[in-house]
């Protein structure tokens, strides 16, 4: 099993770029998307992919946030918004920003999520948080009904300092504060495993890159797209990688990720 994570930045920029022709020969069984800036009739007809089932979830707000989750397999079901899995839970505001698609199959969920960024503002920094504070018993109470789960998305934190170029210079920013990567540390001891680190533990990798001054020429970014795993799926991981930085199809690059398993 092959999984590709990508925040696109617009789907119709990164079509425009080239991502859906460079992903055609991959020959991925899952693309997760974020950011995808789009309602469903505004996407393209190149990103549609006749060989995949093609699910969206887009934001009230035009041009703004938005998933998306391509399967070869159909899904037995399929989730948008986090009410749809936690209804006795207020998720409104997150949900009005399509942040949330579950594909479930037998035992295992895929899933594509995109963290608030707190960046902007104080206000976006306390609504991330309480973004965070919720989500982690949410993703807990999923793994312990049973499930497997691969979690991809665009986290919007940089867990340690390997994780981003400069982290000294970002201890006070938001992506890379002490209750953010405390968050991020909280979340795996639960049980949870990032893919990546668990098969490449000293590597220095990132996903995304400022577009000011020459940040991605240069490789100053920070690895705050992930596939986070449950322990038992993890066991299965036989690769996981970051697409070439120069290939540029986003402000991201793609996350690659394989699995010793069928869907």
């Amino acid at each position: 099993m092959k999984i590709i994570n990508c925040n696109v930045n617009g789907i119709r920029s990164a079509t425009a770029k080239g991502f859906f022709e460079w992903f055609s020969h991959q020959n991925a069984d899952i693309l997760c998307l974020q950011e995808i800036k789009a309602m469903a009739h505004q996407i393209p007809e190149a990103a549609r992919l006749r060989d995949y089932h093609a699910f969206f979830s887009h934001a009230e707000k035009a041009g703004y946030a938005g998933v998306a989750l391509y399967s070869r397999k159909q899904p037995l079901a399929v989730h948008e918004g986090f009410s749809s899995v936690d209804p006795e839970k207020n998720w409104d505001d997150i949900d009005r920003e399509g942040r949330y698609l579950q594909a479930d199959f037998e035992n295992l969920s895929i899933i594509s999520v995109y963290f608030p960024s707190g960046s902007s503002s104080a206000l976006r920094q306390a609504r991330k948080m309480s973004f965070l504070e919720r989500f982690l018993p949410f993703i807990q109470q999923l793994r312990d009904r049973g499930r497997e789960l691969i979690v991809c998305g665009d986290m919007n934190i940089a867990h340690q300092r390997i994780d981003l170029c400069n982290w000294r210079g970002n201890r006070k920013n938001s992506g890379f504060l002490p209750e953010e990567r405390a968050w991020f540390s909280r979340w795996l001891d639960a049980g949870f495993v990032d893919t990546f680190r668990q098969l490449h533990p000293q590597d220095i990798a990132y996903s995304w890159w400022s577009n000011r001054g020459q940040a991605r020429a240069k490789n100053v970014g920070w690895r705050i797209d992930y596939l986070i795993s449950t322990p038992g799926i993890a066991e299965q991981a036989s690769m996981a990688g970051i697409h070439d930085r120069m290939e540029r199809f986003s402000d991201h690059a793609p996350v690659i990720g394989q699995w010793e398993t069928d869907l």
